[in-house]
């Protein structure tokens, strides 16, 4: 009864939270004027009138002649209709998803995916755009998630599902998807309802339809250029990479062609394996994926493929998942660091998502062993030792085996991203930044601690030392704490989790410092004499340095993450090193740090403290959390007999546990 009445609580909190985006999407939306809404679906008043006059309406002939009255009969209140009709059926699709999964379904899953569903579909980049004036992209998934689910008889099924490829061309890709899993009735009656809603469309419209078939062919360029960012497609990815013309042509369609052949048959075998909502979601991606224009709010097929379990190991399951979320919630460049050797692969995240759960991924047959239980994970045995006061966390158990390489990396670039995005944002101004600059000089100067000046001056009088304060302050920020994570997940990947936690938690409290005491560093003081040796003289009116202002807050100075990473990189080096001599250089590297940042007029000394202080804080967080770093180890094997081999796993475990 007491889990029943705990899920009953969960899934209410969830509803409110998906009601709660859904309000916050509807304001966005209706923030917007209704002159300017309505001009927003780019539609002329009158039937007689050309859909693609100004080049910005994408949708078929069809669905201008469906959304043309719309526009005088309903004007007054169409903005509001629009939005909200669009949001419900955002959430009728997340319930239909939900009651879709393959079975079996555990109760927490059945009870909790829909409100999951939906308010990962109202944060998602496609419904963030569909919910714009005049796009269609939500309707037509739900006409084939009702045809295909919910629709009694194959004929009112076809008919939907035709309707929807009516909307959106490439969805047409569902009748010999249905041909193929045996429902031919429907796949005839989808193929006959596009094409009378097309002749209709002629009929009305034939100008209109001349110039979105035959000259624009299926659309390409309406809405936007082709190769622009939003035509997540394999041709707009073609463009992208500067190829163009017939050779572009012939490309684009023996792509198109591989990518139809294997996303049909992945699509057929996991819907006779009985996961047809995983075959669904792979046929939309790759109707999508193959259109001449892909639209980013085309692409919440993406979305419904999470319904797909991929991987042995119980911890790989997470991989698949998240990578879907991250990549339809979050701006590319989150993703993937402002490099033009990635530039490929950023400008087409949702398109690669679409044609890997279309061609790639390897999701589990429900004939798998694995479907219902992968391999478990290995966990360390509760700690003894821990703060009376304070019980560890049932969900913070430490884990044993090496994490999922994949899903490390996506956090690790995303955690990074969203921690440069708020240090950033964190409040600049320079009165309040130089005003305590100034209570925290004028403390030192209490404290007998303010040698900044001195060595300031120092350094700069010895040219081969400030080269190598200089280097030192440019070059290990980043590359000490990443090489160290890197040698910890190959080699002890048990307190390579220990370590990283230690580090992200001293990371978010050090945020908080940068918002509640930001502090101007002695470069950017007035009247004090500093010499920025790293980025040369400053014009304290405008205290920069050219690009690197965009991506830093010049007044995010307290508590100072140049030591405290550092100091996190000597204690873990310290505690871990097999050999004394690696145990001295970790020592010394703090050490160095507090060094260059004071030499180099970046920081005072007690921002040096601060950073300490949210290490050793991280630290003692995980500790409280978790328990401490040496945990035993309980062998499943005994070495009884002779030659007994362990588990790997349990070995490398075994291997970590300090003597």
């Amino acid at each position: 009864m007491g889990d029943d009445n705990r899920l009953g609580a969960a899934r209410l909190l969830l509803w409110a939270l998906a009601g709660a985006l859904a309000v916050r999407q509807a304001a966005v939306v209706l923030r917007v004027p209704p002159g300017e809404w309505l001009s927003g679906l780019h539609l002329p008043g009158s039937l007689p009138g050309s859909l693609y006059d100004t080049g910005q309406f994408a949708g078929t002939p069809f669905a201008g002649l469906v959304l043309k009255p719309l526009v005088g009969f309903a004007a007054p209140s169409l903005e509001v209709a629009w939005t909200c009709v669009t949001l419900l059926f955002v959430a009728a699709i997340g319930l239909l998803a939900a009651r879709a999964l393959a079975d079996p379904v555990p109760r927490r899953t059945a009870l909790l995916a829909a409100p999951v569903l939906t308010a990962l579909m109202m944060v998602s980049l496609p419904v963030r755009e569909a919910a714009s004036p005049g796009q269609t992209a939500v309707l037509p998934v739900l006409l084939v998630l009702l045809a295909v689910f919910r629709v009694p008889g194959d004929r009112p099924a076809g008919l939907l599902a035709g309707l929807a490829a009516a909307l959106q061309p490439g969805l047409l890709l569902f009748a010999p998807m249905l041909w193929l899993t045996g429902r031919r009735p429907a796949a005839r009656t989808a193929a006959v309802t596009f094409a009378a809603a097309t002749a209709l469309s002629w009929a009305a419209m034939p100008r209109d339809s001349w110039t979105y078939w035959v000259e624009r062919l299926a659309g390409t360029g309406l809405g936007g250029a082709p190769d622009s960012l939003a035509n997540q497609s394999l041709h707009g990815a073609l463009l992208r990479l500067g190829l163009t013309g017939p050779a572009e042509i012939l490309l684009y369609a023996a792509l198109a062609s591989a990518v139809v052949w294997v996303g049909l048959r992945r699509a057929v075998r996991y819907a006779r394996d009985g996961q047809l909502l995983l075959a669904v979601a792979i046929t939309g991606c790759t109707a999508v994926a193959v259109s001449p224009t892909g639209w980013r709010y085309q692409l919440l097929w993406v979305l419904l493929a999470v319904a797909g379990k991929v991987g042995r190991r119980a911890a790989d399951r997470p991989v698949w998942p998240v990578a879907v979320v991250l990549a339809m919630t979050l701006p590319s460049a989150v993703l993937l660091p402002n490099l033009a050797a990635l530039a490929p692969v950023r400008d087409n995240v949702l398109l690669l998502t679409a044609l890997a759960a279309a061609c790639a991924v390897p999701f589990q047959p429900r004939s798998s062993p694995y479907w219902r239980e992968p391999v478990p994970t290995d966990y360390g045995r509760p700690a003894a030792a821990r703060w009376a006061r304070v019980p560890l966390l049932p969900f913070w158990r430490r884990v044993l085996s090496r994490p999922n390489l994949l899903l490390e990396l996506l956090l690790i670039r995303v955690g990074y991203s969203l921690y440069s995005h708020i240090r950033a944002a964190a409040p600049t101004s320079r009165s309040v930044a130089e005003g305590n600059g100034s209570r925290i000089h004028g403390i030192e100067r209490a404290l007998g601690l303010d040698i900044e000046h001195a060595v300031n001056h120092a350094v700069v009088n010895t040219p081969w030392v400030e080269a190598f304060f200089n280097f030192y302050y440019t070059s290990f920020h980043f590359v000490v704490p990443l090489t160290i994570l890197a040698v910890l997940y190959w080699r002890r990947p048990g307190d390579y989790r220990w370590a990283r936690a230690s580090l992200g938690l001293a990371t978010v409290l050090a945020l908080a410092g940068f918002w509640l005491y930001p502090l101007a560093p002695p470069r950017l003081m007035p009247g004090l004499g500093f010499i920025d040796t790293v980025h040369g003289p400053q014009d304290l009116a405008n205290p920069s340095y050219g690009a690197m202002t965009a991506i830093s807050n010049q007044y995010a100075a307290m508590p100072s993450l140049h030591f405290g990473w550092s100091l996190w990189c000597g204690i873990v080096i310290v505690v871990l090193a097999p050999k004394g001599w690696q145990k001295l250089l970790g020592a010394l590297h703090p050490l160095i740090t507090v060094c260059a940042i004071v030499a180099t007029a970046n920081h005072w000394v007690l921002d040096a403290v601060g950073g300490a202080v949210v290490v050793a804080a991280g630290f003692g967080l995980v500790y409280t959390l978790s328990g401490p770093r040496g945990l035993q180890v309980k062998l499943p094997v005994q070495r009884a007999a002779a030659g007994a081999q362990e588990e790997p796993a349990v070995r490398d475990a075994a291997a970590r546990v300090p003597s």
